[in-house]
């Protein structure tokens, strides 16, 4: 319940609430934009995180297609090795050097699946 003033109340006091809404009123304007600023800085940073993981995701899948490529020509290579033996020793069998080629077989065979067996 508001009380009324009396008409020879001190017009000072009335003056000093006046100065205490004011100092309110400036204050919640000076939260209001440190609210603000907090917000647009907080924004930034959301966007500097997400283009960072972009570019993180983006090294990681070139680095992955790098590894795949040269996994894949690593493999070329060695199944090529692989053929080549297999042909020298069908070729040896086919001369018949030593013994019948039927013989051989199991050599050939032994020679050509060396490179498919697990480490």
């Amino acid at each position: 319940m508001a009380t009324a003033m009396a008409p020879g109340a001190d017009l000072g006091s009335i003056e000093a609430l006046k100065r205490v809404k004011a100092a309110e009123t400036d204050y919640d304007l000076k939260i209001r934009a440190a609210r603000g600023q907090a917000e647009e800085a907080l924004q930034q940073l959301r966007g500097d995180a997400d283009e960072a993981v972009k570019a993180a995701q983006a090294a990681a899948d070139a680095d992955r297609a790098q590894r795949v490529d040269a996994a894949r020509v690593a493999a070329d290579r060695e199944a090529a090795g692989i053929l080549a033996d297999g042909r020298k020793a069908a070729e040896a069998a086919a001369a018949g050097e030593g013994s019948r080629a039927t013989d051989k077989k199991d050599a050939i065979l032994a020679a050509v699946l060396a490179g498919f067996s697990k480490d």
